[in-house]
């Protein structure tokens, strides 16, 4: 018994230190591959495209001239997203 004990201490201290782990500077970089789609009429009225389940905007790369394309993107989650039920909100900085 406290060979258990023992053990799911070790497993909870070391997923505490990988929770602890991401939380640095870059947590919120992501990389979505995907087709990219025009946002249409939502409910939860923000992004200006779609990709993968995920709200995009951009304010350096063009989104538009890569609608029904196939890519990855790399960006950053909005702070204070999703609202209203709606997907996580992703600012692109960059498509591969």
């Amino acid at each position: 018994m406290n060979t258990m004990k023992i053990f799911l201490f070790v497993v909870t201290f070391i997923m505490i230190g990988f929770s602890c782990a991401k939380n640095d500077v870059n947590s919120n970089t992501i990389e979505i591959t995907g087709v990219i789609k025009e946002q249409g009429v939502t409910t939860y009225q923000y992004g200006t495209h779609t990709l993968s389940g995920y709200a995009l905007r951009s304010s350096s790369v063009n989104l538009d001239n890569y609608i029904d394309q196939e890519v990855t993107i790399v960006g950053q989650k909005v702070e204070g997203y999703p609202v209203d039920g709606g997907p996580d909100y992703i600012e692109v900085e960059k498509v591969k």
